[in-house]
C-alpha cells in the first residue's frame, strides 16, 4: 500500500512539473505572433504625388501624370530584402485618391494612365514580387479621399468598403491591414475645390469596418492604426519606442466619445504603452528611409549605421520597424536607397551570424519542476516555441552564463515567451571581475525582444543575468551575446 501510495505521488509530481505557466495579462492573437515574427518591413508610397514632387496629393492631378519609365517590382522587394526586411505593405491608394489597382469604384486609377498602357495592376506586381521574394504582403487604403466627389457622404463608406473588399478579395493572404486618422481638409473632391469636415469618431465606422470585412476576409490580417486593434502607432514619425515598452495597452476614446478611433490617439502614452493594459496591442515605429515618404531628388537616404540605430530602437525594444521606401519617377529604388539597404542588411546579417551563448553552460537558479522541458537549453535553441521556465513563485531568478573562456561581445538579446504575456519589469547584467560580480547594464521591460547595446564592449567568461522584478515566474524564450559589426 505505502508503495503504491508512493508511485501515486512520484506520478502526481512529475504531472505537476509539465503543468505550463499560466499566461499573465493580455496575452498575443496567432496574427500577432506573426506579425512579430516579422520585425521590420517596407510602406512604399508611389502615387503621382511622387510626380509632382509633393508630400501629399490634393487629388487633382490627372492620371497621366503618374508614367513610370521602367517600374520593377523585383527591384524594390530585392532591395528590401536586402536590407533585412520581411514584409512589404504598399499604398494601394494615398490620400490623394489615385488608386494603384484597376478598381470599380473610381476612375481615378491605374488603369486610366499611361502604365503598361492602361492595362497595369501596380498592386498585383508588388503582391507577386513579395510572394516571389519570400516577403509577406500588405496593404494601405487611406479612408480619406482628396479626389472623390462623395467624400463626406454616406456614399463614400460604401465606396472605400468596396475599395478594401477588393484588395482583401483579389491579393492573396495579407499581413497588414494599414490604417491611419489623416481625414478631412482641403481637396479637390471631383473639383469642387473646397475644405469638407468629417467627424473621424463616427464617419468611417470603424469597428463594423473592420469586424465585417476585414476579420471576415483576411482573418490573418492585423490591423494597424493609430489606436491599435492590432499593432498601435508609437506616436511619432522617427522610428523609435520608449526604452521602457509594454506590448498591452488601452486605447483612450476621445471626451465625450465612447470608443476609441483613428487619429485620436497622439498622446504621450503611446510610445511606452501601459503596463497591464487591457489589450495585447504592440507599437509599430514608423520612419521614411529618406526624409519624406515620397521621393525627392534633393534628399538622401539615411545611412546604414542609423538604420542600425533605429533597429535596436524598435524591434529591439519589443516594437516593429516600419521603413517608408519611396520609388523615384523610374519607378525604382534610387541606387543610394538601395546601397545603404544592401549595407545595412549586412550589417544585421554579421552582427547576429555568432551567439557566443550558443555553447556555453547556462545554469539557472530555478527550472520550473526541475523538468528538463523548461531547462535552460531552451535559450539557445533557436526555437521561439520552447522556454526556460520557473516556478510560479520564482519571481527573480538568476542565470549564470560561463562562455568556458573570455569572449568580447557588446550586445545583448533578450526575448520572453510572450505567448504567455509580458513578464518583466526590471533585470541587470553583470559581468565577473577578479571573482567578484560587476554590474554593466540595468534595465526595465523585455517582451518580445529586448537588444541592449552596451556603452563598451565588454570582455567576460562569466556573465549574470538578474530578473529584479515580475509579478510572476520567468517564460524566457532566448538569450544571445553578439558583437556589433563595423
Amino acid at each position: 500500500m505505502k508503495r503504491a501510495f508512493l508511485v501515486l505521488l512520484l506520478a502526481s509530481h512529475s504531472l505537476l512539473a509539465q503543468v505550463p505557466p499560466k499566461p499573465y495579462g493580455a496575452v498575443p492573437s496567432e496574427r500577432q505572433l506573426a506579425w512579430h515574427d516579422v520585425e521590420s518591413y517596407g510602406l512604399i508610397h508611389f502615387t503621382p504625388t511622387t510626380f509632382e514632387n509633393k508630400e501629399w496629393g490634393y487629388g487633382d492631378a490627372d492620371p497621366k501624370t503618374f508614367n513610370p519609365t521602367n517600374f520593377s517590382a523585383d527591384q524594390i522587394v530585392l532591395a528590401a530584402k536586402a536590407g533585412g526586411l520581411r514584409g512589404i505593405v504598399l499604398v494601394a491608394k494615398h490620400h490623394d485618391g489615385f488608386c494603384l489597382w484597376p478598381t470599380k469604384t473610381t476612375d481615378y486609377n491605374i488603369s486610366k494612365s499611361p502604365f503598361r498602357e492602361g492595362k497595369g495592376d501596380l498592386v498585383r506586381e508588388v503582391e507577386q514580387a513579395a510572394r516571389k521574394h519570400g516577403l509577406k504582403f500588405g496593404v494601405y487604403c487611406s479612408p480619406w479621399d482628396r479626389n472623390n466627389a462623395a467624400y463626406g457622404t454616406p456614399k463614400y463608406l460604401e465606396i472605400y468598403r468596396e475599395q478594401l473588399r477588393e484588395l482583401y478579395t483579389d491579393y492573396g493572404d495579407l499581413f497588414m491591414s494599414w490604417h491611419d486618422g489623416a481625414n478631412g481638409g482641403d481637396g479637390y473632391y471631383g473639383g469642387a475645390n473646397e475644405k469638407r469636415s468629417i467627424d473621424n469618431t463616427t464617419y468611417y465606422d470603424w469597428t463594423n469596418t473592420w469586424n465585417d470585412l476585414t476579420r471576415k476576409l483576411q482573418p490573418g490580417a492585423n490591423i494597424f492604426s493609430d489606436i491599435g486593434w492590432d499593432v498601435r502607432w508609437v506616436g511619432n514619425e522617427k522610428g523609435i519606442a520608449s526604452e521602457t515598452h509594454w506590448a498591452t495597452f488601452t486605447p483612450k476614446p476621445p471626451q465625450g466619445k465612447s470608443v476609441a478611433v483613428p487619429g485620436q490617439a497622439n498622446y504621450p502614452e503611446s510610445p511606452v504603452g501601459h503596463r497591464d493594459g487591457e489589450f495585447w496591442m504592440p507599437a509599430e515605429c514608423d520612419v521614411p528611409l529618406r526624409k519624406g515618404w515620397f521621393y525627392h531628388a534633393n534628399e538622401k537616404p539615411r545611412s546604414p549605421q542609423e538604420l542600425f540605430d533605429l533597429y535596436l530602437q524598435s524591434v529591439g525594444r519589443g516594437a516593429g520597424l516600419d521603413l517608408g521606401l519611396a520609388p523615384d519617377t523610374r519607378g525604382l529604388l534610387h541606387e543610394d536607397d538601395v546601397a545603404s539597404l544592401e549595407a545595412f542588411g549586412d550589417m544585421l546579417q554579421k552582427t547576429f551570424a555568432v551567439n557566443l551563448v550558443q555553447n556555453a553552460s547556462i545554469r539557472a537558479s530555478n527550472v520550473r519542476g526541475y523538468n528538463s522541458i523548461y531547462g535552460t537549453k531552451n535559450l539557445v535553441d533557436r526555437k521561439r516555441t520552447t522556454y526556460w521556465a520557473t516556478d510560479d513563485d520564482f519571481k527573480t531568478p538568476e542565470l549564470i552564463i560561463d562562455m568556458n573562456q573570455p569572449k568580447t561581445f557588446d550586445l545583448i538579446d533578450l526575448r520572453e515567451f510572450i505567448k504567455l504575456g509580458q513578464r518583466i519589469e526590471g533585470f541587470a547584467l553583470d559581468k565577473e571581475e577578479n571573482g567578484q560580480w560587476k554590474e554593466i547594464h540595468k534595465g526595465t521591460s523585455v517582451g518580445a525582444r529586448r537588444l541592449v547595446r552596451l556603452s563598451a564592449p565588454v570582455t567576460a567568461q562569466r556573465v549574470r543575468l538578474r530578473i529584479t522584478k515580475s509579478p510572476v515566474g520567468m517564460a524566457m524564450s532566448e538569450l544571445g551575446f553578439y558583437k556589433i559589426a563595423e
